[in-house]
């Protein structure tokens, strides 16, 4: 029995350790804190019965015309999600509201946006949107962005 318990425990201090070093090594290779929600909440408050529901903590390295996305809670290699500047519609940008607030970084920002015709939300701290917004502003001369930003 404390064989089993003890391989158990080696196992998860393992799981545990890759997923530290995996986050680790994002963030030194340009990585940045962004928070995503692939079924966004009802309502342009995000009011919902769990508004918190659905917030997964993550890694955004931009790679040219993407923003990929790497869950921390996986153990998948490559990114969870690829988000294509040239397909990109913010649709509505607010603060998080009711138990966003704890579930969510400090004085983050709520962007609801469409890509390829799928909704989902990011959030992210104010320094980390400024980036953001500036990586969708900025393209070579005669391309599309596709940045659009509802007022």
């Amino acid at each position: 029995m404390a064989l089993v318990v003890s391989i158990l425990l080696l196992v998860a201090c393992l799981g545990l350790g890759y997923l530290a070093f995996r986050r680790v090594r994002l963030m030194r290779g340009g990585g940045v804190d962004v928070c995503l929600r692939r079924r966004p909440a009802v309502g342009s408050r995000g009011a919902s019965k769990d508004a918190s529901a659905g917030w997964h903590f993550g890694v955004g390295r931009y790679r040219g015309n993407e923003l990929a996305w790497f869950r921390l809670t996986t153990f998948r290699p490559g990114p969870t999600v690829v988000l294509d500047r040239t397909e990109l519609e913010i649709v509505n940008r607010r603060a998080p509201s009711g138990e966003e607030i704890y579930a969510l970084p400090p004085a983050a920002s709520v962007l609801r946006c469409r890509a390829r015709g799928a909704n989902l939300e990011i959030a992210m701290a104010p320094g980390v949107l400024t980036g953001f917004l500036s990586w969708l502003e900025a393209t070579p001369p005669g391309l599309n962005t596709g940045y659009r930003q509802a007022s």
